[in-house]
């Protein structure tokens, strides 16, 4: 049966019949929305919590399926705009919200969106695909507001819960919902990747989405983000960035950093040995406070490779964190990138990290030492064993594979550390090894993290400087702190 057409609402076109269901519910549901979410309080705070922590205030912000404006409020964003079909949701938005810019637009009209200006941010899409006509389409649509650093943020209900949900509704405990599409996290990472995204995060949370005098919280703090359990929870996140393109058509500046200490003898061959990758190549010797005259030999072979751009700096305080910081800070390359100076990992696979970069295969780039079998002096097995455990936890942790976070070579384009640098504040001054600060920083932000396997050698000169049982302590409680910060708040 053909079913006839309406004029559309101010800034959209023309509506499918069952689009003109779902703005006719949304449009009843306008006056109680604001008794609906305080009636669920503890549900919607929680999510704004999480979404608050996905995306940072201050941001460029789209919100498709915004409703009253209350989640993109509560984001705090710089450039706040909102798009919904319920003009009477739209109108209540404006009037909450009017710093902030709303449209009735159907956003699965491509023509529709062209009224937005662009890039964005961060556009979010949440409790809206259930509503979506054509997810693919609406994704693809959304593309032309997204810059290759975008974050397209994508929040549902999981539809396990789907009986309870609409068992709610029966009772009256829950805002009545449309016809949904009740979505897996696989399938809507396998629309991401059709419409051209690359899934970047995925996260589950609130198992309990009620207070119940603090058990609710406590449940979801330390027991909903375990590893199966989360599986079951109601709250679904994805993060997805534009799948990389074409590498650019003008090579970018590199900054390669080698922290060292105690290191002379490797000092001339990780410039002899570091392969001239890119047109433009910055080495950045940082020392720290040798004894066995490490900074006088950086003086050297600077002086003595004068086709080379070196710089040899002392740190002020101590630690390889220390150190990279001061190298990063005084670094001029687009990308940076960190060469341990034992030469453990061969400086000749640092190109690697570049062109991964330069690619857009991803935007932090970690070494791993834990794939190639390596030279039988490289690793104690005592430490091997705890590096991969270690890595287990980290990959649970970040939502993101690792399988060697201890691996000292690691890659990030400068805008991208600029950006660590200003949120260091959630996680604080808190890494000793200069490791940890730029993975949690990169989760943090939303980077796509890829490891590139590197082949681990022996020590040619000098002795390590990691303490298995010291560093072995710190590192644990480097994994208590992490999940407080990433998982427990």
């Amino acid at each position: 049966m053909n079913i006839p057409s309406i004029s559309p609402q101010p800034g959209t076109a023309l509506l499918s019949a069952r689009q003109i269901r779902i703005r006719e519910l949304f449009d009843h549901l306008a006056p109680s929305r604001a008794a609906w979410v305080a009636s669920n309080s503890y549900f919607h705070s929680a999510d704004r919590d999480y979404m608050r922590f996905v995306i940072p205030a201050g941001a460029s912000v789209l919100e498709i399926g915004c409703g009253d404006g209350e989640l993109l409020a509560a984001l705090n964003p710089l450039r706040g705009v909102g798009v919904d079909l319920s003009e009477k949701m739209v109108a209540q938005a404006r009037a909450r919200n009017p710093t902030l810019e709303f449209h009735v637009v159907n956003a699965e009209d491509p023509s529709a969106l062209s009224i937005m200006i662009g890039p964005f941010d961060y556009i979010v899409v949440s409790d809206t695909v259930g509503l979506i006509e054509d997810c693919e389409a609406l994704f693809r649509n959304l593309r032309s507001l997204a810059s290759p650093e975008t974050r397209l943020v994508v929040a549902f209900y999981s539809r396990l819960w789907e009986p309870i949900l609409l068992l709610a509704e029966h009772l009256n405990l829950k805002m009545p919902q449309a016809e949904q599409n009740w979505l897996s996290t696989a399938d809507i990472a396998n629309l991401l990747t059709i419409s051209g995204y690359e899934v970047v995060r995925q996260e589950w949370r609130q198992l309990v989405p009620k207070r119940l005098l603090g058990m609710g919280t406590f449940i979801n703090r330390y027991v909903a983000t375990l590893p199966f359990i989360r599986h079951l929870c109601l709250r679904n996140y994805a993060v997805a960035r534009l799948a990389p393109s074409s590498p650019p058509a003008t090579l970018p500046s590199v900054s390669v950093l080698v922290p060292c200490r105690n290191e002379k003898g490797n000092i001339e061959n990780a410039v002899k040995r570091l392969p001239k990758f890119a047109p433009d190549l910055e080495i950045l010797f940082v020392e720290g406070h040798s004894k066995d005259g490490t900074f006088e030999e950086c003086e050297r072979v600077r002086d003595a490779y004068p086709d080379r751009d070196i710089k040899a700096l002392r740190q002020d305080g101590k630690g390889k964190g220390d150190a990279v910081r001061k190298g990063f800070n005084a670094a001029r390359g687009d990308i940076l990138i960190i060469l341990d100076a034992d030469l453990t990992v061969p400086p000749e696979d640092i190109p690697k990290f570049y062109r991964a970069l330069m690619e857009g295969r991803g935007e932090f780039i970690n070494g791993t030492r834990l794939v190639y079998p390596m030279e039988d002096t490289a690793m104690r097995t005592l430490n091997n064993i705890a590096n991969r455990g270690f890595a287990l936890i980290f990959s649970y942790l970040l939502n993101q594979r690792f399988t060697d976070t201890l691996c000292g070579t690691k890659a990030l384009r400068k805008r991208d550390y600029d950006k660590i640098v200003a949120n260091r504040s959630y996680f604080g001054d808190f890494d000793p090894f200069g490791d940890f600060d730029l993975i949690f920083g990169a989760a943090k932000l939303n980077l796509r993290i890829v490891e590139i396997p590197i082949r681990y050698a022996g020590r040619s000169y000098g002795e390590t400087q990691i303490s298995r049982f010291t560093h072995g302590w710190l590192l644990l409680r480097m994994v208590m702190f992490a999940w407080r910060k990433l998982k427990a708040f």
